[in-house]
C-alpha cells in the first residue's frame, strides 16, 4: 500500500498534474473567495470562511454550501402587506421608548399597536391548558407555527384539539419547522384527514444539487392565532419537555397570552410565513377583512419584532441593544443561550459601569454543553465591569426576556445569540407597560432565588474550563 502511494506521488510530482492542480486550487479560491467577498460580512466572518475554504478545498465547500451565511429575499413583500394591513399607532411613551418603537418600525414595517389583554404563562402547563382551551374555543379559525412539536402526551393533547375543531368545520392550519419538528411527520395524518391544512418551513433539500439547503435557516418562530382575536407567542415549543405537569425536569419557561389588535401583527407574521412556505395566498383576503377597528380597551402599548435571514437589520438585536443603551437604573436579563457579539457586550458592560443594577440570568447547564462552555467564556469582562450574573437550576432555563427599567421588556422565542439575531427566524414582543414590567419583574426575581450567582476570582481550572470554554467561543458565530 505504502509502494503505491508512493507511486502515486511521484506521478503527480514528476508529470503536470501538480500544476493542474495548483492552477485549480488557485482558481477555486479566487472565485469562491470573490464571491465571499462580495457578501460583506463581518471581517472575522469573512477571513474564517476564506481560510476554511483554502485548508479544506473540497470539505471546506460542502459545509459552506450547507451552513454557510445565507439570505432569503422575501423583505419586499414584508414591507409592502404591513404598509397597508396594519394601522399606524403611536406608542404613547417616554422618548427612549418612543425611539426604539420608530426603529423598529423601519426595520420590520410593523407599526407600534397595543393590547387589551396580556397574561403571561409560566412554564408549560399553563402555556397547554390555555391553548386547549382556547383551540376548542375557536369557530373560524386556527393558525399555528412552532419550531418544535414532538408526538407525546404534551403534543397528542394539542393535536386531538385540533382535530376536533377541523372536523367541526375551522379551518386549521399549521406551519411546522422540517427540522425542529421532523419526529412528527407522521404525526398530523389524522389532523389532515379531518380538513386540517399541514406545511413545513425549510423542508431540506439536499437532492438539488446546485441549490443551497437552507439546514441552518429554520423557523424558530411560537405563534398561534384564534379568530384573529387570540393569540400565543413566547418561548414555549409543544412538547413534554416543556411540561413540568409530566416532567419534573422541565424546562423552566414563559409564553404570553395576547388579546386585542396586536394579535392581527402576529396574524400577519403567520400568513407572511404560511406564503412564504406554501405559495398559497388564499387566507389573505380572509386577514385584510379582520383589521381589528380602534379598541379604547387596548391601553396596553406593544408591538410586534421580527427578524431573520430575510432581513440585514437584525432588528430584534437592534431593540435589545438599544433598549440597554436607554436605560437609566435596571437592565435584567434572562436567556438560555447567550452568545453576545461585540455591539450586546459593549452595551451591558457599560450599563454596569455605569453604575445600573446588571443581571443576566442563564442556565447552570443549558441542554448544549458546547453552549454553556461558550457563554462562560464571556463571564470574565462582564464580572470586571460589574454584571451580576446568576446561574439558574435545578431545571433547565429556557425564557428568554428582558427588563429595562420600570417599563419596558421584551418577550418572545429569540435567544441571545447569534443564531436568533441573524439565522433563525424568531418573533417576540416589545412592552412598555409598568404592569407587564412588574409581573416580569416579579418572575425574575423568583427564579433569582434558584440561581446562585457567580462570583468573580472563582477558580477555574485550565483544562476543565477556560481552554474548553475558549475553543467553545471560537464557535460562536454558528451557536
Amino acid at each position: 500500500m505504502i509502494e503505491i502511494l508512493a507511486r502515486w506521488c511521484d506521478a503527480l510530482s514528476s508529470g503536470p498534474w501538480l500544476a493542474i492542480l495548483g492552477a485549480g486550487w488557485v482558481l477555486y479560491l479566487v472565485l469562491l473567495g470573490g464571491w465571499i467577498l462580495l457578501q460583506k460580512r463581518e471581517p472575522v466572518a469573512t477571513l474564517s470562511w476564506l481560510l476554511g475554504l483554502a485548508v479544506l478545498p473540497y470539505i471546506g465547500f460542502l459545509v459552506y454550501h450547507v451552513f454557510g451565511p445565507q439570505k432569503i429575499h422575501r423583505q419586499r413583500l414584508r414591507r409592502s402587506r404591513t404598509r397597508t394591513l396594519l394601522p399606524d399607532v403611536p406608542m404613547d411613551a417616554d422618548e427612549e421608548a418612543a425611539e426604539i418603537a420608530r426603529m423598529v418600525r423601519s426595520a420590520t414595517r410593523i407599526p407600534p399597536s397595543s393590547a387589551t389583554d396580556v397574561r403571561l404563562l409560566v412554564d408549560g402547563a399553563a402555556k397547554f391548558a390555555a391553548l386547549v382551551d382556547d383551540i376548542r374555543a375557536a369557530r373560524h379559525h386556527v393558525h399555528l407555527e412552532y419550531y418544535i412539536w414532538h408526538p407525546d402526551r404534551s403534543g397528542t393533547a394539542v393535536r386531538d384539539a385540533l382535530v376536533e375543531r377541523a372536523r367541526a368545520g375551522v379551518r386549521v392550519r399549521l406551519l411546522l419547522d422540517a427540522v425542529g419538528a421532523a419526529a412528527a411527520r407522521r404525526f398530523f395524518a389524522e389532523l389532515v384527514a379531518a380538513g386540517g391544512e399541514l406545511a413545513w418551513f425549510h423542508p431540506p433539500k439536499f437532492g438539488h444539487v446546485w441549490a443551497r439547503p437552507w439546514t441552518n435557516l429554520r423557523t424558530h418562530r411560537k405563534i398561534v392565532v384564534i379568530d384573529g382575536k387570540v393569540a400565543f407567542t413566547g418561548g414555549m415549543n409543544v412538547t413534554d419537555d416543556q411540561n413540568e405537569a409530566l416532567r419534573a425536569d422541565a424546562y423552566r419557561d414563559l409564553h404570553l397570552r395576547l388579546e386585542g389588535p396586536i394579535v392581527h401583527a402576529l396574524q400577519l407574521v403567520f400568513v407572511e410565513d404560511w406564503i412564504y412556505a406554501t405559495g398559497q395566498r388564499d387566507l389573505l383576503s380572509d386577514v385584510v377583512q379582520q383589521a381589528p377597528a380602534a379598541d379604547p380597551r387596548a391601553t396596553i402599548p406593544a408591538q410586534v419584532l421580527v427578524s431573520g435571514p430575510d432581513s440585514s437589520w437584525e432588528a430584534i438585536h437592534r431593540a435589545h441593544v438599544s433598549a440597554i443603551h436607554a436605560a437609566k437604573h435596571r437592565v435584567w436579563m434572562t436567556t438560555p443561550y447567550f452568545v453576545p457579539g461585540e455591539a450586546a457586550m459593549m452595551a451591558l458592560t457599560s450599563a454596569a459601569l455605569a453604575g445600573l443594577d446588571v443581571r443576566l440570568l442563564v442556565p447552570r447547564m443549558s441542554d448544549s454543553r458546547l453552549v454553556t462552555l461558550a457563554a462562560r467564556s464571556y463571564f470574565g469582562p462582564l464580572l470586571v465591569a460589574g454584571v451580576k450574573i446568576h446561574e439558574y437550576g435545578p431545571r433547565m432555563l429556557h425564557t428568554k426576556s428582558l427588563l429595562v427599567d420600570d417599563a419596558m421588556c421584551i418577550i418572545g422565542s429569540a435567544n441571545f445569540d447569534h443564531r436568533s439575531f441573524r439565522l433563525n427566524f424568531e418573533v417576540s414582543v416589545l412592552f412598555d407597560d409598568a404592569g407587564i414590567a412588574s409581573q416580569l419583574q416579579a418572575l425574575i426575581e423568583a427564579d433569582l432565588m434558584h440561581a446562585p450567582r457567580v462570583r468573580q476570582g472563582r477558580h477555574r481550572s485550565l483544562l476543565g474550563a477556560r481552554l474548553p470554554e475558549a475553543l467553545a467561543r471560537l464557535l460562536s458565530p454558528l451557536l
